[in-house]
């Protein structure tokens, strides 16, 4: 969001929120959701950046069992790999380009670690996770957990511009993540002086109500005004 120093945002944009440190132990994450100001984007009510950061030898995420009630958790790396564990027995390591679809319903218990191998060579980490909230009537479904490979996605590309639709409907493609309710989330690689138009707001017409672009790194520009990395644009 601008301060008195800086100039008014764009029409184009609401505010601007940046990744703030959050502690977890073995982990220092950048939350960007909630927000006090913006408790949640669309169903998107959870939104952290996960590193980049480098383990030595010997060090790691652990983040212990806990758990999930009325929502869906989606963990997506750029970078290394985490081995989730939870209740219904699974056992799965999300590896980058892949996601785990976590929908927690009536409850679920999971983990999120380092794989042994890693752990002992030391690795980078660089990610995004994000908790969905799922529609009123499906906050007491059975608990599912799915994954999929990193080639299960379709891609978009344009002059200067390199795109993966990871969920949801965006540019006439449509992500094999089953979701609850209508949203979008897509990767996206800009070459300096490339533009790419968001999907549209117009929800009659298939759009979303509420859009964000959330910088990793670099800086992009909305009409006249710089984003930066590691700040979320509501659109």
């Amino acid at each position: 969001m601008s301060t008195t120093n800086e100039p008014p945002l764009p029409a184009a944009i609401e505010m601007i929120l940046p990744a703030r440190d959050k502690d977890l132990g073995s982990l220092v994450v950048g939350r960007v959701l909630p927000f006090p100001r913006r408790r949640h984007l669309g169903p998107f009510v959870f939104f952290d950046h996960i590193g980049p950061t480098v383990f030595a030898p010997g060090g790691g995420m652990d983040v212990r069992p806990h758990p999930h009630i009325g929502l869906a958790t989606m963990t997506y790396l750029f970078d290394g790999a985490i081995l989730h564990r939870d209740s219904l027995g699974s056992e799965q390591a999300i590896l980058p380009g892949a996601v785990n679809w976590m929908t927690a319903g009536r409850g679920i218990v999971h983990s999120e670690r380092v794989r042994p191998e890693d752990r002992a060579s030391g690795f980078p980490l660089h990610g995004i996770q994000v908790w969905i909230a799922l529609p009123l009537e499906q906050e007491e479904a059975e608990p599912e957990f799915t994954h999929y490979p990193a080639d299960s996605f379709a891609r978009y590309d344009a002059p200067g511009v390199r795109a993966r639709v990871i969920v949801g409907t965006a540019f006439g493609l449509t992500s094999p993540v089953r979701t609850a309710s209508p949203l979008f989330y897509v990767e996206v690689h800009l070459e300096r002086g490339a533009t790419l138009e968001l999907p549209s707001s117009d929800v009659a017409r298939g759009g979303y109500e509420e859009r964000g672009a959330y910088v990793l790194s670099g800086s992009v520009a909305v009409e006249d005004h710089d984003v930066t990395a590691r700040h979320l644009a509501v659109l």
